[in-house]
């Protein structure tokens, strides 16, 4: 018993002496959710990279610099439209947890005041295989509209064969 409390009046004497302060236990308050947050990227980086490494992906875009440091939701379809793929934040975005919409068509959050020229434009694009960008009146699963401004872009194999479809996407007033 005697150790410890040398110890303890060791460690206090030395902490006092380099005018060191304990961060609060609030601190962790905090760091939590971005810490959180961080793993769940994490997690959706290892997604989206083994995807890219099973349909052999040529595609060379940042898909890890778009989520952690633009925060963009990233959708992926195959060449179908139906969605294989969405980042853990698009639940944030439009109120759907990814598996909610696994293998259905991003059509599924348009509306009846979507732009219809808007989307035949987009749906030109991915019949024509080319990139397209645009902003999109989508509908959360509540129903409530949003502007979603969307990057899209066809994904080729190692042969040039379309194996999949990425979409780059953020909220917009």
């Amino acid at each position: 018993m005697d150790e410890i409390k040398a110890y303890d009046e060791a460690a206090n004497t030395f902490y006092r002496s380099r005018n060191i302060t304990a961060l609060p236990l609030v601190s962790w308050d905090l760091f939590g959710p971005y810490f959180n947050k961080l793993c769940k990227d994490a997690k959706d980086i290892c997604g989206l990279n083994r995807l890219a490494q099973d349909n052999q992906w040529s595609y060379t875009g940042k898909f890890d610099r778009a989520l952690t440091e633009k925060e963009h939701v990233i959708v992926v379809t195959d060449v179908e439209l139906n969605i294989v793929y969405a980042t853990h934040n698009i639940s944030k975005m439009n109120g759907y947890p990814q598996a909610e919409i696994m293998g259905k068509k991003p059509k599924m959050f348009q509306g009846k005041d979507t732009c219809k020229d808007t989307a035949r434009y987009i749906s030109k694009a991915v019949r024509n295989k080319l990139p397209f960008e645009a902003t999109l009146l989508n509908y959360r699963k509540n129903g409530e509209p949003y502007n979603c401004w969307i990057k899209g872009e066809p994904i080729f194999d190692g042969k040039g064969k379309l194996v999949n479809f990425i979409a780059y996407e953020r909220e917009v007033a």
